[in-house]
């Protein structure tokens, strides 16, 4: 089940025969408010939403989605007539798995489901790992340093996933860029930096795990030498 969340009816229902048509099941909402009112109680596996919305936002939703127990796990779309790299990452970086922009193609937006989907299924089989003090586990979404349970947000997890899954291998900027946000462009590498030091604060020593590569990228040592 997709939900989707757009206040123009002919955009929605234009999306909506698009996702019905590509075999997906969905269920169309005008506002967050009406979302909250007529949802049922089977979990989505995918919001949809627009950002500028009558009433909640969609980053608004969006946050509320990131902080419930139950939903903060269900991939987000962000659909928008926004445009500007701004708002890219500030959607992208508030938890949101991919951007679109307004006018956008049906084959475009399916193509982007589709990824979606399949990242977020891949990322519920990934099994434990464990690299001394730090563990981390997809399924339940936790990461323990020590044993004791570390409060990351959405991109600092899919950060450390990402580096632990390649332990020893000097990852560049760009490449996180594309693995853990989904996109790409000149001036924003200061994105992964910004979050990896968030990341080695909330590790504590741990944390020296991630090592920095001058001039390339970061690296996770999962062994001690």
């Amino acid at each position: 089940m997709i939900y989707l969340v757009e206040d123009d009816p002919s955009i929605r229902k234009l999306v909506s025969y698009a996702i019905k048509g590509a075999g997906y099941e969905v269920e169309p909402f005008e506002s967050g408010e009406d979302m909250e009112a007529r949802a049922g109680k089977e979990k989505p596996e995918l919001f949809l939403l627009d950002i500028m919305l009558p009433g909640k936002s969609g980053l608004e939703l969006l946050s509320e989605i990131r902080s419930d127990a139950v939903l903060r796990d269900v991939p987000v779309i962000m659909l928008t007539a926004k445009g500007t790299e701004y708002d890219k990452v500030l959607g992208l970086d508030s938890g949101a798995d991919d951007y679109i922009a307004k006018p956008f193609g049906m084959m475009e937006l399916l193509s982007r489901i589709k990824a979606v989907l399949r990242r977020a299924e891949r990322q519920r089989q990934r099994s434990e790992l464990v690299f001394g003090g730090i563990s981390i586990s997809p399924s339940s979404h936790t990461v323990r340093v020590n044993g004791a349970k570390a409060e990351l947000t959405l991109k600092e997890f899919n950060l450390l996933l990402y580096l632990m899954e390649n332990e020893g291998i000097v990852l560049d900027r760009d490449s996180i860029l594309n693995t853990v946000w989904g996109y790409s462009f000149d001036g924003e590498n200061r994105t992964v930096d910004v979050h990896i030091r968030h990341l080695r604060e909330k590790l504590g020593d741990e944390g020296q795990r991630i090592e920095t590569v001058k001039g390339v990228g970061y690296r996770f040592r999962g062994h001690d030498e």
